[in-house]
């Protein structure tokens, strides 16, 4: 979309060393935008929060867009866009903004209006009644190559209120979740509520539940990509399929899941080693790799408290924890759900080859992390290991 802008500055990453490093990093740019020249439907998906224009706060925001002040650009926090590029015409003062493939669920809960909804929601419903003798601008924060879309989500949405997550705990909602996982070491570190001081939050659990929805990802023509980084679309997930008969199956294999997000995460400095080993490394050196840090007095790992030596971005580890799908089977008539093998005896079978395939395509986790080929690849090396060992079977 291109629309015209009062003013543009831009902020590169202080982390990016040349031209080619552009890609890598985000960018941000600074925009001030007259009310009337604010383009219509810019998607709203990606903001974890629907805004709601009923409220006394919302009531407020309306009353700053419509009154004869020209001070709503310095009293407003403006609207942040996450986008997939932008270019600046300045012939024409026109800036466009490209928010990718709104049919494409990745890109759909990627590009959008991450913080501002209820800004943008007021100008856009009100902005006819502002005098015309009066021009009133918002400010606009663009940013390209967000590498963490969750962590920007959260750290942009800091308004205290109760969270989704915690009013549908209300609802007992979880309550599948609590029976299956009651009897597990971690079962009393998991925060279903705002504020709660416990180190897991369920929203963990419902990540990995979402890694291995075999009926939404069937198969290696799409990758549930959005488990590393798309918290809201995990939750919108849970919540439409958890009393369905395949999420109640699925849920009850929570601890199998936790089992081998852990076990790989254990298990993948050594299946480092064993690939770059294999290629005459004599001296790997796992923790020197951007997003891995070596713990010199030892640390746990994430679920079980496993002892590990280093601590590893989920970057790394989602990419390779997702493919093991091909292994998981559905029955539609028993409402029940199959492991074709121990998902643990095919990561130590073709770990290495996966650890190679997923460090040689990028050493940014945030990268790999959001990689779509990577993990389509990664698929099919689970995937043909598994007709490997059916053929075996006959």
């Amino acid at each position: 979309m291109t629309f015209k802008v009062n003013a543009v500055r831009t902020l590169t990453s202080p982390y990016r060393r040349d031209e080619k490093e552009s890609g890598m990093y985000e960018t941000i740019y600074y925009l001030l935008v007259n009310m009337r020249d604010l383009p219509e439907n810019i998607p709203m998906d990606v903001n974890p929060r629907v805004p709601k224009m009923g409220t006394n706060v919302a009531k407020r925001l309306i009353h700053a867009v419509v009154e004869p002040e020209t001070d709503f650009y310095v009293n407003n926090r403006g609207i942040v866009i996450s986008a997939q590029a932008f270019s600046f015409n300045s012939t024409d003062s026109e800036v466009t903004i490209d928010l990718g493939e709104q049919n494409d669920e990745n890109d759909r809960f990627s590009y959008g209006i991450l913080d501002g909804g209820h800004t943008y929601t007021a100008i856009m419903q009100n902005r006819d009644k502002i005098p015309e003798n009066i021009e009133k601008y918002v400010r606009i924060e663009v940013i390209i190559n967000v590498l963490n879309i969750t962590r920007l989500s959260d750290a942009r949405n800091t308004s205290v209120q109760v969270s989704d997550i915690a009013l549908f705990n209300l609802e007992d909602s979880f309550e599948d979740i609590h029976r299956v996982i009651k009897d597990e070491t971690y079962a009393e570190k998991i925060a279903y509520k705002d504020n709660e001081n416990k180190p897991i939050n369920v929203s963990e659990l419902l990540r990995l539940l979402y890694a291995f929805d075999i009926k939404k990802y069937p198969d290696d023509s799409m990758a549930p990509i959005q488990s590393y980084f798309g918290k809201a679309q995990v939750f919108k997930r849970y919540k439409e399929a958890y009393n369905t008969g395949f999420y109640k199956a699925l849920t009850k294999e929570l601890p199998v899941l936790v089992k081998l997000y852990d076990y790989i995460e254990q298990d993948l400095a050594n299946k480092y080693n064993e690939y770059k080993k294999s290629l005459g490394f004599s001296h790997p050196h796992f923790g020197n790799v951007k997003g891995i840090e070596y713990m010199e007095r030892g640390g746990k790992t994430g679920f079980l408290q496993k002892e590990t030596m280093y601590m590893i971005s989920s970057g790394y580890i989602y990419p390779i924890f997702v493919v093991f799908r091909p292994l998981l089977e559905y029955f539609k008539e028993t409402e029940t759900v199959n492991w074709l093998f121990d998902p643990l005896e095919v990561w130590d079978e073709v770990g290495a080859s996966l650890v190679q395939n997923t460090f040689e395509t990028s050493n940014n986790p945030q990268l790999t992390g959001k990689d779509k080929q990577l993990w389509l690849s990664n698929y099919r090396i689970v995937e043909t290991q598994s007709l490997r060992k059916l053929l075996k079977r006959r």
